[in-house]
């Protein structure tokens, strides 16, 4: 028992290292020289320009672990139910394949901190079966990292936007389904009020007030992006 107990202990041993090893090589890739992390107006954490970064450039790798599209599903809603209970950023998983997802959701993995924008810098590319962030045009230093998230329009009032870009349309919705998303708020705006429930006063439109009061309705909601 003795002989197979010291066995199983140096297999053990073996397995701890190769795994040491692997977590070692990934924050080796998700390490990046054009950016760092610090508070974002935009949602918690967000991911900078450390040095100006010319348009086209690698920045920076989105790295995690490869998990099935049924183990994808599952965890999805797990993270999903998690952030809407405190608050914090939803779902970490890309897409890699029509086989294959992506769970960034370690801690080493900074690039799952770049934050949504209806006006994005960066672009996320598959290459080779991993992912990379790439910058869309030039980005001054000290500007703030963003790519769009390409969320579908099905649960758009799950996913509030707050990057305050100029084109924002207020949810985290992939570009092409913007038109649907404008439909489906107008016909929202025009649906009567419910029974019993008063009209905003003239000049006092629903949904304003101060920002700390708009920004704890949306973290409630359960907003997007890093942190």
């Amino acid at each position: 028992m003795g002989k197979k107990g010291r066995k199983g202990n140096k297999k053990e041993l073996k397995a701890a290292a190769k795994a040491r090893r692997e977590q070692e090589k990934l924050q080796q890739r998700a390490a990046s020289e054009w950016c760092e992390v610090r508070d974002s107006p935009i949602h918690g954490s967000g991911v900078y320009a450390a040095k100006s970064i010319p348009s086209g450039t690698r920045i920076i790798e989105y790295i995690g672990e490869k998990i099935s599209k049924q183990e994808s599903e599952r965890r999805a809603w797990k993270q999903f139910d998690r952030a809407q209970d405190r608050g914090e950023a939803a779902v970490y998983i890309f897409t890699l394949s029509k086989k294959w997802d992506l769970d960034g959701s370690v801690e080493w993995n900074t690039a799952r901190l770049i934050n949504h924008s209806c006006e994005p810098n960066c672009e996320a590319f598959v290459e080779k079966k991993r992912i990379f962030i790439y910058a869309l045009r030039d980005i001054e230093r000290g500007e703030e990292l963003s790519f769009d998230y390409g969320f579908g329009v099905e649960n758009y009032e799950d996913h509030p936007c707050r990057c305050g870009t100029d084109s924002c349309v207020g949810y985290i919705v992939v570009q092409d389904e913007w038109p649907r998303l404008r439909e489906l708020l107008a016909a929202n705006e025009s649906e009567p009020a419910p029974e019993g429930e008063q009209p905003a006063p003239e000049g006092e439109e629903e949904g304003t007030g101060s920002p700390a009061e708009r920004d704890e309705d949306l973290v409630m909601a359960g907003s997007e992006g890093g942190g």
